[in-house]
């Protein structure tokens, strides 16, 4: 049974940080790529951040770009997104999922889910 378990999240004021990871369970992890997606109130998920299976490619959603860095650790099972400089419109439910392959930046390729962390950013 595949298990990908976010924490991290958390109430912080803008211009704050966080660390969010995602440790995951019953996978082959080093063979599995990872995202992050969010999704806001009343909206649709979007694409936060991407992470190759080996780490040495990364991908970002334009408005995480010189803001947030995605890494991941193969031997503890476990990709983080650091968030730096947060701002209100960062608020959401943050999701991480795995992959075997397929589009890095489409919700469908992923074939496994976490219940999501909530981020929330005050003004």
């Amino acid at each position: 049974q595949v298990q990908l378990v976010e924490s991290g999240g958390g109430v912080v004021q803008a211009g704050g940080s966080l660390r969010l990871s995602c440790e995951a369970s019953g996978l082959t992890f080093g063979k599995f790529a990872l995202g992050w997606f969010r999704q806001a109130p009343g909206k649709d998920y979007e694409f936060v951040a991407a992470i190759n299976w080996r780490g040495a490619s990364t991908y970002y959603g334009a408005f995480a770009k010189g803001r947030f860095t995605i890494s991941r650790e193969n031997a503890k099972n476990t990709v983080y997104l650091q968030m730096n400089n947060l701002r209100p419109e960062d608020t959401a439910v943050y999701f991480c999922a795995a992959q075997d392959g397929g589009d890095y930046f489409l919700r469908y390729s992923y074939e496994y889910w976490g219940q999501g962390t909530q981020v929330t950013v005050s003004s």
